[in-house]
């Protein structure tokens, strides 16, 4: 299965600590039950407690744009706390700012520069929901949570949705099948 990411506008904060080398960057890495559109008339989201395992189980960073040569906070470490509630994923990572990459992406968060928000996880257990009007949608239940990012653009990269893509291609042809086979069915009682 290939990781995937979920990308979002969120309202990240920064504030400062005690310590004048490090730096906080706050909030809402996951919205729950918030709906992000894949492509036109295909969407994804996540379910109230879909990471739960993971905060228990493993160590998650936090990460710069999905770069992992720029880890801005780790559980491990002590340096990103997660907390799930009704709302979402709540993250607060102590950033170094004597690393001039940490310190960059604090301050592009605190200009205002960054304000989305993305996480990189492999889905365990999903669920398919088809709309009333044809569109549909994936509801994780289930994943493993790998990292959380900021990122400057909170959209899927196109490598992210090919596989959704041929899943949805598959799911369009399958009903496609159905209504030829129910046209035929009437045909033939005609």
């Amino acid at each position: 299965m290939e990781k995937r990411h979920i990308q979002f506008k969120s309202e990240l904060q920064t504030r400062a600590t005690e310590n004048e080398n490090e730096g906080v960057i706050e909030g809402y890495f996951v919205v729950y039950d918030q709906e992000t559109e894949l492509w036109p008339g295909t969407y994804e989201e996540v379910a109230p407690g879909a990471f739960d395992e993971s905060l228990r189980a493993k160590d998650i960073i936090c990460l710069d744009n999905h770069d992992a040569r720029i880890v801005l906070g780790s559980l491990n470490s002590k340096s990103l706390e997660l907390k799930s509630d009704s709302k979402g994923l709540w993250g607060t990572a102590i950033v170094d700012l004597e690393d001039p990459y940490g310190k960059s992406a604090y301050r592009k968060v605190q200009t205002g520069k960054v304000r989305g928000c993305s996480f990189g996880f492999y889905p365990i257990r999903e669920e398919r929901v088809e709309k009333e009007d044809g569109s549909f949608k994936w509801r994780i239940v289930e994943a493993e949570l790998i990292e959380v990012s900021i990122t400057a653009f909170p959209a899927y990269p196109q490598t992210d949705i090919a596989a959704r893509q041929k899943d949805a291609a598959a799911i369009k042809k399958q009903k496609l099948e159905q209504r030829k086979a129910q046209l035929k069915e009437k045909m033939k009682r005609a």
